[in-house]
């Protein structure tokens, strides 16, 4: 449930500004409150959303999932987030049609890439700190992609819920464990 609702969110969330270019009420206030920040910091907190990052996010989760012979988990850990990148960069961004300096914004595919590797990590390892590290991660992100001019809030928003929506929608069944016999 909790995957639907993220996705009808993303979906809803994008309406609005669907063929256009202007920022929102929220968008222009947090891009406000942001644009003080300088260059240098902006850059260092948009890193996360740099490929090498997620890539690298990427195949330490599939790392992890084959060490412990979890091969169903490996392969979900490497098509969830591809289908979560495909399906924004292919459908959702020319449907939406919104524009910032000449480049399709909704939903944010910097976004979508990150918040997909984050979120196969979360369900891979199950870590508290993994769910605080990539909270912060995704925060550090948003400030940089809106102050840096890449994205305004409801982009960032949109493709975090959107990500959310399709690696949960991918995530393998989980069965019970068969019972050892104990005879």
């Amino acid at each position: 449930m909790p995957a639907a609702a993220c996705g009808l969110v993303a979906v809803l969330l994008g309406l609005p500004f669907a063929g256009g270019s202007t920022p929102g009420a929220v968008d222009a206030t947090v891009a406000g409150w942001i644009a003080d920040l300088s260059p240098g910091v902006l850059r260092a907190l948009v890193l996360p959303t740099e490929p090498s990052v997620v890539i690298a996010l990427g195949v330490l989760s599939v790392v992890l999932c084959l060490r412990a012979g979890r091969r169903v988990d490996a392969a979900f850990a490497l098509g969830a987030p591809l289908l979560a990148i495909l399906l924004t960069s292919w459908l959702l961004k020319p449907l939406y049609d919104r524009w910032k300096n000449d480049t399709l914004v909704y939903p944010s595919g910097h976004t979508v890439s990150l918040v997909a590797v984050l979120t196969v990590l979360v369900l891979v390892t199950r870590k508290a700190y993994v769910v605080v590290l990539s909270a912060l991660a995704l925060l550090a992100a948003t400030v940089g992609l809106v102050g840096m001019g890449y994205h305004y809030l409801t982009d960032v928003v949109g493709g975090t819920l959107f990500a959310v929506a399709v690696v949960l929608l991918t995530w393998p069944e989980r069965r019970p464990e068969p019972a050892r016999s104990a005879g």
